[in-house]
């Protein structure tokens, strides 16, 4: 069975394709490499048609899903917070990008009968009102695609609203079995390095690096994240996919347990076996102050629940960015 992974060289998608591939799967990665890297897969060791397609193109992304059965559609323009949120232009092309993947990728399936879409949504969905209140939980209930009520539509950003219209569209193609996952925030090996870096690979570097560079936290250290570890979450992808329905089911996908940014940088420093102060710039962007995930839902419908608890998910990312930064010679 062709299996389309788009996105598959990325941060989850080459953990997904590697997992698909285990199981006996084709699978075909579509990937720009705009955020991607051949070099997860190389790590990986994974060995499939890997595509360079612009999903920007309706012609490729109708050729990529040609004779495919299921398409987990991960690719997305997507970054850290100031490329996401630092300015107007920045929505706007993170909206308008968005939409035209999604756009695509949702024709070519129509057009080529393709059975089932895994579509990789994310918490900026929910409103944004809801995540600037401490210790606020969601449930997949805060935000209902096909009973949405004026005024509780408030998706973070550009981002935010392209995923909330991705879900829109695929609530209306009724012969598409479709499975959402509604991403919070997912960590590994493989996460985006640099200026696009996400919080833990963001600090893991920084204490790598360190006395070279500051060890350097975003905010006051207040707000709260739910950090799930990234096999997890392909198990509940593959999961979601036996579970695909129309019309859609949607899931959260996270570890339903809260941290704070400040205790998660005491626990990166601890790691790290170093002395060194943690600073914190509250200047700097820090987004939402709470984003935590009922789990309910994928543990009652798809019998998941998460594996790797946070100690051992960060032991394993400091590891594999230690090495990759060495090999890169940027430490």
């Amino acid at each position: 069975m062709k299996t389309v992974v788009t996105g598959g060289a990325g941060f989850i998608g080459s953990h997904l394709a590697k997992a698909l591939l285990d199981r006996g799967r084709e699978v075909v990665i579509a990937d720009d490499f705009s955020r991607g890297n051949k070099l997860n897969l190389l790590d990986l060791g994974i060995q499939t048609e890997c595509l360079e397609i612009d999903l920007r193109n309706f012609a490729q992304a109708l050729k990529v899903t040609r004779g495919a059965e299921t398409v987990f559609h991960m690719a997305a323009r997507v970054g850290s917070l100031d490329w996401l949120h630092g300015s107007e232009a920045n929505e706007l092309e993170a909206l308008q990008t968005n939409l035209v993947i999604d756009a695509n990728v949702f024709r070519a399936c129509i057009e080529n009968r393709v059975k089932k879409i895994i579509y990789a949504s994310s918490v900026s969905v929910y409103p944004i009102y809801l995540q600037d209140r401490p210790n606020i939980v969601f449930s997949e209930d805060a935000l209902q695609i096909t009973d949405t009520v004026r005024g509780t539509i408030d998706p973070e950003g550009g981002y935010g609203w392209a995923k909330f219209l991705g879900e829109i569209q695929l609530s209306w193609m009724t012969d598409i079995e479709v499975g959402v996952a509604r991403i919070f925030n997912t960590y590994g090996e493989n996460g985006a390095l640099g200026k696009s870096a996400h919080v833990i690979p963001a600090l893991i570097q920084r204490a790598i690096r360190y006395p070279k560079e500051e060890f350097i936290v975003w905010g006051d250290g207040k707000q709260s994240r739910d950090f799930l570890y990234v096999s997890d979450c392909v198990d509940l992808l593959l999961r979601l996919e036996e579970k695909a329905s129309s019309p859609p089911i949607v899931v959260n996908t996270s570890s339903d347990q809260a941290i704070a940014i400040s205790s998660l940088a005491e626990k990166i420093v601890e790691l790290s076996g170093k002395d060194m102060e943690i600073n914190y710039d509250p200047s700097k962007p820090v987004g939402p102050i709470s984003r935590t995930a009922d789990v309910t839902k994928a543990r009652n419908l798809l019998g998941w629940k998460a594996e790797v608890d946070l100690e051992k998910g960060l032991r394993r990312t400091y590891a594999w960015l230690e090495k990759r930064l060495q090999n890169e010679g940027n430490i």
